[in-house]
């Protein structure tokens, strides 16, 4: 019976992901808004959500590919704001490279200090990842509360600038406040969007962008999702 849907015959997911891509870039042509490295991550952005507005909202600071590449590249701690986020990361694309990625939402620790001193246990995970574990990259996708300590603390001297932070919470509430608190800050090396737009998928697809360059350059192999 024929195909009334035109459905088109892929099969496997790496064949998937290959045609997302050239139908993203079918539909987005010369000259791109974003080249190089910098157009690789919002394409996958905008084949995480199939929401090419992101092209017009991401924003990235001049050192952040430079920065994230390079942390990569020498198998960095890379600490997220929830397991969503971490499970975005797939181990498969992160173990080649000698990377770690961690999620302190659920520590004994953090839960006792957020209900302790009443805060979220995002902002409570982000102090103890400072503290303890000094991670290279932040990535932030869902918590407003978690990137505003992040941009407070760097901003008292009490920590030191990661190499790059991915700063993308969702919402209605701080969202996009804290984005803009992060963009403002001339010094801290961010890939962010604009507004109230974000999520944890969205957030850990920049980190898998970063990561396939660093496993071309390589020569390794990541069958992606």
């Amino acid at each position: 019976m024929a195909d009334k849907h035109n459905l088109l015959a892929v099969a496997k997911p790496s064949d998937i992901e290959k045609k997302s891509f050239e139908i993203i870039d079918s539909e987005v042509p010369e000259p791109r808004k974003f080249q190089g490295v910098e157009w690789q991550i919002a394409r996958r952005m905008v084949h995480t959500t199939a929401d090419f507005e992101l092209i017009d909202l991401v924003r990235f600071h001049p050192k952040a590919i430079e920065n994230g590449l390079e942390s990569i590249r020498s198998g960095c701690t890379i600490v997220t704001d929830t397991e969503m986020a971490k499970c975005g990361i797939p181990v498969r694309r992160m173990v080649p490279l000698a990377c770690e990625v961690r999620c302190l939402i659920n520590d004994p620790e953090v839960i006792a200090t957020a209900k302790t001193n009443s805060t979220t246990r995002a902002h409570a995970a982000l102090e103890l990842a400072a503290d303890k574990i000094k991670p290279a990259i932040h990535v932030i996708g869902n918590a407003p509360t978690a990137l505003i300590r992040l941009v407070r603390l760097i901003e008292s001297g009490k920590m030191e600038v990661p190499a790059l932070i991915v700063g993308m919470p969702v919402g209605f509430v701080n969202a996009a406040e804290s984005k803009a608190m992060l963009m403002d800050c001339g010094n801290l090396p961010y890939i962010s969007v604009e507004g109230r737009k974000g999520g944890s998928a969205l957030a850990a697809c920049v980190i898998n962008a970063l990561a396939e360059v660093v496993l071309a350059e390589k020569k390794l192999s990541s069958e992606c999702i």
